[in-house]
């Protein structure tokens, strides 16, 4: 394990509760007539309500990965949820399958938002869940989607995008937005061209958003995901220091904006 994996682990320890005794339930839920199979988890520990945060997994669906990131989430004081974007039994087998059903949703931002609302709904109405503190993350796709879900003018406090599409075709909404918005980004990301970065800064400022973009020099596309291997030159791979890096990002933007609303 390297010496910047080690510290970086040390450093969780203290923003973050290793012993902590985490619930976890499978729900099923519903966007209308689609039936949805979520991930939630919490820590057992104390009876006061917890800011929540919805995690939006990549174009895989969710995954090992995906219930890892909430399990870290809960650690961290959080309730976490684990959204379903595709519906239950829709999760694809490999990329060639993925490509087509991510493409699917981004081609409808009206549906996305709504499919991602109905997880965040769900999510706020926890009886562990203080409804006036609600986030939310994604990764790659699950980026695009929290992204689409914070311009529909849903009540998030805070909103993450790791490697995260950028674009929208309503660059107007962005006035819809109602909290704060962190994009984590590589710099070298193909899929996330410069002009799409420069778009996001231009709809951001028009609209009067509290915004920041973090870009993590030499990383490109899908840098969270170990995974996706370490060839830069495919697009995608992952970045062991873009991903702590952007992970304690995540920490100390959360612990800043969860807090003014206390």
């Amino acid at each position: 394990m390297s010496r910047y994996l080690l510290g970086v682990m040390a450093l969780g320890l203290l923003v973050g509760r290793a012993d902590a005794k985490l619930h976890t339930e499978t729900v099923a839920y519903k966007d209308g007539d689609a039936v949805l199979e979520g991930y939630l988890v919490w820590d057992d520990g104390g009876a006061a309500k917890k800011p929540a945060v919805l995690v939006v997994h990549d174009w895989m669906g969710i995954s090992d990965d995906t219930r890892k990131r909430a399990d870290m989430l809960a650690r961290l004081g959080y309730v976490a949820f684990a959204a379903d974007i595709y519906g239950k039994g829709a999760q694809p087998k490999d990329a060639a399958a993925a490509g087509p059903l991510a493409g699917k949703w981004k081609k409808d931002r009206a549906a996305l938002r709504k499919r991602a609302k109905a997880a965040l709904d769900l999510v706020a109405a926890n009886p562990h869940v203080d409804a006036q503190r609600l986030g939310a993350i994604g990764f790659c796709f699950g980026g695009t989607t929290v992204l689409e879900l914070a311009r529909s003018g849903a009540p998030l406090v805070a909103t993450v995008s790791f490697h995260g599409g950028l674009d929208t075709p309503n660059p107007a909404d962005a006035r819809n937005i109602k909290g704060h918005i962190l994009a984590l980004h590589g710099a070298d990301d193909p899929h996330v061209p410069a002009a799409e970065v420069s778009g996001f800064a231009k709809e951001m400022r028009e609209a009067k958003v509290d915004w920041q973009i973090i870009a993590y020099g030499g990383a490109v596309h899908a840098f969270t995901v170990v995974a996706a291997g370490n060839d830069v030159s495919k697009g995608a791979a992952y970045d062991e220091r873009a991903d702590h890096r952007s992970w304690l990002a995540m920490q100390q933007f959360f612990t800043e904006t969860f807090a003014a609303r206390k």
